[in-house]
Formats: C-alpha cells, structure tokens, sequence
C-alpha cells in the first residue's frame, strides 16, 4: 500500500502487533497451568527462568531436544483443526528425553505464520500446554514470528524445544550392559504420530478421499480426525520403571521416522543385532489401509511408520516381568517384541510378517 499522506507503518507491511499481544493475553493461563517445581514464573520476560536446584536432583545431567511435526502440519490446516498438533509437538522432543533417562523439565514453542490467526494460535499452544502436563513438564516460554511472504495465507509451521534432567550415573542407553539375550519390550503407539505424512498425504490424494470423508478403518471418526490422533507421550509411564534398579532397563528406542531399522540400532553395541517378531506385532487398522491403498511393500511401511509400536525398551532378561508389570500398573500393555542376539550381518533381523488387516 502507497502512502504519500502518512508514514508507513509495520501493519501496512502485514505484521499485527497487537494480535501478537492478543495471543500472549490468551495463552497466560494456558502456561500456567504447566507449573511444576523449579517454574513459577510468568511469560512475557526475555527469557524463561528454571530453578533447577528446586527439582531435587544430586548430580543432574541436562538433556536437549527438538524437533517439529512436519507436513502432519498441512493436515490440520486443510481441516481446521489446530487443537492437537500442539501435543505432538511436545511428544516428539519429550519422547526423545525419556529415552535418555532423562525427566522432561521445561518446554519452549516457536510458532511461525504468515498472518496470525489468535485463535489458530491459541488452539495450537493449547495442544502444547496439554502435551506438557501429559509429560510433566513446564511451558516457560516460546516465540511467535508473524511473517508475511514467508508462509501462505492461514499456514505455520511449528518447533518445539524440551530440556531434561538425569542423574548422571543413570543416563541411557547403558551401551556397556547391552548384550545378547536381553529381552525387547515394545509398548503400543496410537498410530502414525508424526510421522510418514508426506507419504499418507499422497495415499489419500490417490484415494479421492476428502479429509472430512468417514475413515474406512476408524468408524466414528472422519478421515481428517484418525489421522491428527495426536503422538503418544511415553514419560510418565516410563518413569517409574527408570527409577526403579528392579526393572532391568538397559536402553529405550522411540519409534520414529525410519521406524525400527534406524531408530533400534542407535541403542546397541556394535556386536548386538535386535530380532524382531512382526508376528506379534498389534498393527493398528490405519496402518492396514495405508498399505493396502498405497500398495507400499511391508519393508516400505516398516521403515517409514511404527506399525503400532512407538516406543520400545530393552531389559535384562530377568527384569523383563517386573518392567512389563510396572507398565501394566502405569495402564501400558506391553508386549515382547523379541530379543538381542549376537549380530551376524543387519542391526535389525526380522521374523515373520506383521498383520496389517483392515
């Protein structure tokens, strides 16, 4: 817009100062209700404030992640539905700490658009501010960028930023201790998570279904709703059992894009291989549709999603009871997925074939 009569101003440039002040007045109460031990302040400093020392820890050792949700993203723009990508925003960094040893402490967002919607916005931090509490951890701050040309009309795009703490002689995976007979514990995901989009988004383009056609392979649902079903947050189940010796955990792989051929082998020794049964495997129906109208070969689908497991843990043989109990208590319901064998060739050796019904 010319303007000879006036100066221009940042709003005739497309960025909203006072929306962005909007959202930060309507996302307050929202991260509030994160608070845990070492975050009682507010948002709107410079910075977000940890009192790490109010947590309890000896001998701590901080642990970082980050990630985003990828183009699982454009999902729930095409259907206007903002209210859970913010969960698996948090899942995906949190889900990395865990694996760690590490217990998830504080959370930071960074939420980029073109134009900003408050009530987008809102519905996003508010999927984050619930994926906090699901894993205990506190939202202390974040950054909104408001940045015309950069995105389409009504897009963003979403990172995520977690820091946790273990003590340090309990850090994972226990590289020393992981060894030939050691039992793998798989624990259920609730679908793709957040990842594989790319390659779903395709299939129901081909499939000439629209996002708000009932999903052949959820009933209830459309096809838009089963597939923002929001990732798995694995942390206060896990906890538990990383607190207790009794339990026997050695290593915890989370499940994610490379499914179990990259993401397992980054938790063994060099001379470990895992033997996977597929055969006990509990696929999801989503995953059998994916499969069958994609027609994508079963080792396509094996290292693209999770095929029902999103979280595994590797436990000392005698400890693989008292782990999958202390799951069972924590409502999990764990399965032997198979065990460690001396490695011959592959890292990954699978055994049998994974029922993808429909």
């Amino acid at each position: 817009m010319s303007s000879k009569g006036r100066g221009l101003t940042y709003a005739d440039a497309g960025v909203d100062i006072e929306a962005g002040n909007d959202l930060v007045r309507a996302i307050g109460p929202l991260a509030a209700s994160t608070v845990r031990p070492g975050a009682e302040g507010g948002l709107g400093g410079f910075g977000g404030l940890f009192d790490l020392a109010a947590t309890g820890y000896e001998d701590p050792v901080l642990v970082a992640a980050n990630d985003g949700v990828g183009t699982k993203v454009l999902l729930a723009i095409a259907t206007g539905r903002h209210d859970t990508v913010g969960i698996d925003l948090v899942a995906m960094s949190v889900n990395d700490l865990v694996v760690q040893g590490a217990e998830p402490l504080f959370f930071l967002d960074y939420f980029a658009t073109g134009r900003l919607s408050v009530e987008a916005a809102r519905d996003v931090i508010a999927g984050i501010a619930e994926g906090c509490r699901q894993a205990g951890c506190a939202l202390i701050g974040g950054e909104t960028a408001e940045m015309p040309g950069m995105y389409a009309d009504g897009h963003y795009d979403l990172a995520g930023f977690a820091v946790g703490a273990v003590e340090r002689g309990k850090v994972l995976p226990k590289m020393e201790a992981v060894q030939p007979g050691d039992v793998i514990v798989g624990l259920a995901s609730s679908g793709p998570h957040s990842n594989g989009y790319s390659l779903i988004r395709r299939i129901v383009k081909a499939s000439g279904l629209s996002w708000d056609a009932p999903a052949p392979f959820a009933p209830g649902l459309t096809l838009g709703e089963a597939f923002l079903i929001p990732t798995r947050i694995y942390v206060k189940p896990l906890l538990p059992a990383l607190r207790n010796d009794n339990a026997g955990v050695k290593a915890l792989a989370h499940i994610t894009g490379g499914g179990f051929v990259e993401n397992v082998p980054r938790v063994l020794p060099e001379n470990v291989a895992a033997r996977i049964d597929l055969t006990v495997l509990p696929v999801p129906p989503v995953f059998g549709w994916l499969k069958a109208e994609g027609g994508v070969e079963e080792a396509e689908m094996l290292r693209t999603f999770n095929c029902g497991c999103g979280m595994i843990a590797v436990v000392d043989a005698g400890s693989a009871d008292t782990f999958m109990s202390i799951m069972r208590k924590q409502g999990e319901a764990p399965f032997v997925l198979g065990k460690l064998v001396s490695r011959e060739d592959e890292a990954v050796v699978f055994k049998g074939h994974a029922e993808f019904g429909t």
